[in-house]
């Protein structure tokens, strides 16, 4: 049964336009302490000491009978068994009426072509879930997203772009000259829009990955794929970041450049498909630039990480891959935060900091002080304790044969503290214990009003221990310092959504929406409480949907 449990306690590749724990390695001396309830990472005397931061049934396509052991497996892990399926959910328990619109939910759905089983979680090609909410009735489906990769693997029976961990096998030398020099071009780059999806402000709904090819317009009523979005200015970088910062005004994204590491900042007006230069960061460290799959934003500025895990053209060059993938941990070039202003460009601090490893920014915002001057600025990721081993780990191979043993690497809510007094220094510290949501922390969201500004609840994946994979959901309250956690034992949620009611005056007033891959081949929608974070609505699907990663909300028109 699921439970719910309080803790109180404590141009190609490369443009052709510009665009932790302790580190070892430089010997510090390790001092863990503990102050006012957070947890540092480290304090020595090379780096600034951390302080306080403080219904009706019918299914209108049917779906295919699964046999007996193949639904005995866990879902999450399992390729999805039909192209497309739509129809309504019968609901337990009570769906808000003011719960009107749309949730999307973007992710690796198809984990094979023909015989061959792909390797890694984020190789899989994209499956856009759709859970239409209308006033208490619940209607679902989901559909293959037709990139061009999923087209041409349908039609050729194999693998013909390169994904995240695979790359199509050469039939002879000259085939392989000729897929080296299509790498180059980007043409052999995979276009498998398979990581997020954003509901731009002129209603477009785009489905996004690395590859600036894989950003895909889609119909959110029909699940249909309409076509590429095309970006009509000059920038011909082939990678962003794949979670861009989109609001009612704007749309903000990064562009890494290899050839000189740095990236460059670039915003889109409402309707239009042109990205405007805003400022360019240059890496302060290392061969090239660190990987960028998200970043944040205050009201002011916008937040640049240089993380020590860098992209590697030497490893992005491979047939096979490494357990760094297309990156390589350079511990030696350290960590650095940027923060540009968005008004003018400019880079009004630039600091370094310890080393760490996220994929997902929470949030961040301005501290001031007593006379409202903004002294600082807060950041808030998902760090995985500057262990890189969290990339391999997911890897199909270890998802599928969990034997019990606890094999999850750490994570937690890291907080930056960016000063821009010209200090030389950041901080990193541990938000709150780890152990309130098992130090286990990704997939998060807030409360979309609180974006760039002073927050209080986060709402993410944790961790029941033993396990392999995040397998709650948290949601996490920064000011006191505590996690409240949902759990239904055998099964693994996606990202926790969180839906504010209309009207709301309180951050936490609206709902948590998530969907679970169940045991036994099982899957269901859920709907929390985003206040109690007590279950208030499930919805069974007729079939187990694998995992997925990030969504978005579609208001009802």
């Amino acid at each position: 049964m699921a439970s719910s449990t309080f803790s109180v306690t404590g141009a190609n590749i490369f443009a052709s336009k510009p665009f932790g724990l302790e580190d070892t390695s430089r010997g510090r001396d390790t001092l863990p302490y503990k102050k006012n309830g957070l947890v540092p990472t480290f304090r020595t005397k090379h780096d600034l000491i951390a302080t306080n931061v403080a219904t009706r049934p019918p299914i209108s396509i049917p779906f295919p009978v699964i046999k007996h052991e193949e639904g005995r497996k866990l879902a999450a892990w399992t390729s999805i068994k039909q192209e497309r399926w739509e129809g309504e959910l019968v609901v337990e328990g009570e769906i808000p009426k003011w719960l009107n619109g749309t949730y999307l939910r973007n992710g690796p759905g198809l984990w094979h072509i023909g015989d061959y089983n792909f390797r890694h979680l984020f190789d899989g090609y994209a499956t856009l879930v759709r859970l239409n909410f209308d006033n208490g009735r619940l209607i679902a489906g989901h559909r293959q997203i037709e990139s061009e990769a999923y087209k041409a693997a349908k039609t050729n029976n194999k693998l013909c772009y390169r994904e995240f961990s695979e790359t199509p096998k050469p039939d002879n030398f000259l085939s392989y000259v000729g897929e080296l020099a299509s790498l180059l071009s980007g043409a052999s780059l995979t276009d498998n829009a398979n990581t997020g999806v954003v509901h731009l402000a002129d209603g477009r709904v785009v489905c996004l990955t690395e590859t600036i090819k894989g950003s895909l317009v889609v119909d959110p009523d029909t699940l249909d794929t309409i076509g590429k979005f095309e970006y009509t200015d000059s920038w011909s970088g082939l990678i962003h970041s794949a979670h861009p910062i989109v609001t009612d005004t704007e749309f903000i994204t990064l562009l890494p450049d290899l050839i000189k590491p740095g990236y460059v900042v670039v915003r889109m007006d409402p309707g239009t498909n042109e990205r405007k230069v805003i400022g360019r960061v240059d890496c302060r460290g290392g061969p090239s630039p660190g990987w960028v799959h998200s970043f944040p934003v205050t009201e002011h500025y916008i937040i640049v990480p240089e993380m020590p895990l860098r992209y590697c053209a030497q490893n992005l060059l491979r047939a096979e891959p490494t357990p760094l993938y297309k990156f390589q941990w350079h511990p030696e070039s350290k960590g650095f935060m940027h923060v540009m202003c968005k008004a003018s460009g400019k880079i009004v601090a630039s600091v370094e900091v310890p080393l760490f490893v996220t994929f997902h920014f929470i949030n961040a915002y301005e501290e001031k002080d007593e006379d409202g001057r903004v002294v600082a600025v807060i950041a808030d990721c998902c760090e995985h304790v500057a262990d890189t081993t969290i990339l391999d780990k997911l890897r199909l191979e270890h998802l599928r044969t969990f034997t019990g043993e606890d094999v999850l690497p750490d994570a937690r809510v890291g907080r930056f503290r960016i000063p821009l007094d010209g200090s030389p220094f950041g901080e990193l510290i541990t938000a709150l214990d780890p152990n309130q949501h098992g130090k286990g922390m990704d997939m998060c969201s807030i409360n979309r009003a609180y974006l760039g500004k002073k927050y209080r609840y986060a709402y993410a994946c944790g961790a029941e221990r033993p396990c392999n994979f995040p397998n709650t959901l948290t949601k996490v309250d920064l000011f006191r310092g505590t996690a409240k956690n949902w759990y239904d034992q055998g099964a693994v949620p996606s990202e926790p959504f969180f839906v504010a009611r209309p009207g709301a005056t309180d951050e936490d007033d609206g709902v948590v929406i998530s969907m679970i891959s169940d045991k036994n081949g099982e899957g269901y929608a859920l709907v929390l409480d985003g206040s109690s974070f007590e279950e208030i609505a499930r919805a069974k699907f007729p079939y187990g949907l694998p995992y997925g990663l990030h969504g978005c909300w579609v208001p009802k028109k």
